[in-house]
């Protein structure tokens, strides 16, 4: 199974991926060294980082998500509820929820929620 993890670092260079793609490669040496004070040669190990980790891919210079900021996050998330909780959605809604207090409306979009994904 895939480790959808990602440091600080990745994590910042993804976000500039997610929020311009597709993006030459050229445009994200600029981008960031404009934003994150990298080089040109951070960059590209960063970005070799990402592309070995399947979450991008720099193709003919042009640079694009192989999976995109929702489906990394949805996929982030089922890894940690499975490895942290046993997979269980309801043991981890205990956990967070003894944490933060719900409100109305986070209990409403959640019930929409579970409304819609309900097995039939």
């Amino acid at each position: 199974m895939k480790k959808y993890i990602l440091t600080e670092a990745e994590l910042k260079i993804a976000d500039i991926i997610w929020d311009n793609e597709p993006v030459f490669s050229s445009e994200l040496v600029k981008l960031c060294e404009t934003e994150l004070n990298w080089k040109k040669s951070t960059t590209y190990t960063m970005l070799k980082k990402l592309e070995t980790k399947g979450i991008f891919i720099n193709k003919k210079g042009t640079v694009e998500s192989l999976l995109n900021r929702e489906e990394f996050y949805a996929k982030r998330s089922e890894q940690m509820i499975n490895e942290g909780f046993d997979g269980s959605l309801p043991r981890f809604l205990a956990a967070f929820t003894r944490e933060k207090q719900l409100s109305d409306d986070d209990i409403r979009e959640i019930q929409r929620l579970i409304d819609e994904h309900k097995e039939v």
